[in-house]
């Protein structure tokens, strides 16, 4: 009986032992969670599969204090996660931002690892840095990875002292865009990152269409994440610090698994 019990556990439910990583997925400014989860949902479902990964997608805790970019495209509410000025250097309602996302993590996780859009992804990168720094989420383990899309840097000094002190260790994707006007930022927030995968796409400020070649790139380096937290991997490293040239990144539709 013992033999039996033993086979059972070990042969036909060892999938249930094996817990899912948990993303926390940032939308951008005056959008939603429900917006992100769709833009998501372009990519091929291989990249993150419901067996090994769990999305969520939080909305912002301000209403739009504004016009949306989305209106006439995807249905309202839309949130905002902080307001900030035009050079991107003073912000209202950042700390009390950061603080609901701290209390979010901790209630709903732990999470393995951050998503974020634009300005969900700047926040995504000052929580890794104050993470890494000591300043949140002390009693959280730390998170290891992190998918950034038109993302940036906090550019306050005070701020930018203590996130982007040293090279943030998370294994990071960092996507740029050709004509996004966040192009700039975005590679200046890839470098804030210790070996960074850098995935260049033709497109403008969105989260982009995938060809073949670059959700291989993609899947490759989650798969890679995964096989690590489980002890799989021959190289834990992975395929960091790679610079994808654009024409890897024609804006393509992605192939639905089956």
């Amino acid at each position: 009986m013992e033999e039996a019990v033993l086979q059972v556990l070990t042969d036909d439910n060892v999938n249930n032992y094996k817990k899912k990583m948990k993303i926390l997925c940032l939308h951008g400014f005056r959008t939603s969670g429900s917006f992100l989860k769709k833009q998501i949902s372009k990519w091929d479902p291989s990249i993150f599969p419901d067996d090994q990964f769990e999305l969520v997608f939080p909305d912002g805790i301000f209403p739009a204090g504004g016009k949306s970019e989305i209106e006439g495209v995807f249905p309202p509410p839309y949130f905002e996660w902080f307001q900030f000025n035009k050079d991107f250097t003073e912000y209202t309602n950042l700390d009390e931002c950061i603080s609901y996302l701290c209390e979010f993590i901790t209630n709903n996780g732990p999470f393995d690892g951050l998503l974020g859009f634009s300005q969900g992804a700047a926040l995504s990168g000052l929580l890794l840095g104050y993470q890494a720094q000591g300043k949140v989420l002390k009693d959280h383990p730390a998170i290891k990875l992190f998918v950034s899309v038109s993302g940036s840097k906090f550019r306050d000094p005070s701020i930018g002292e203590v996130a982007y002190k040293e090279p943030i260790k998370a294994k990071s994707v960092h996507f740029v865009g050709a004509k996004d006007w966040f192009q700039l930022p975005s590679e200046d927030l890839a470098a804030a990152f210790d070996k960074p995968l850098i995935l260049r796409h033709p497109q403008g400020h969105t989260v982009p269409r995938l060809d073949e070649g670059t959700t291989s790139q993609l899947r490759d380096w989650t798969m890679n994440i995964v096989q690590s937290d489980t002890g799989l991997a021959g190289n834990s490293s992975g395929p960091n610090n790679r610079d994808i040239p654009g024409d890897m990144m024609k804006p393509v539709e992605a192939q639905r698994a089956k």
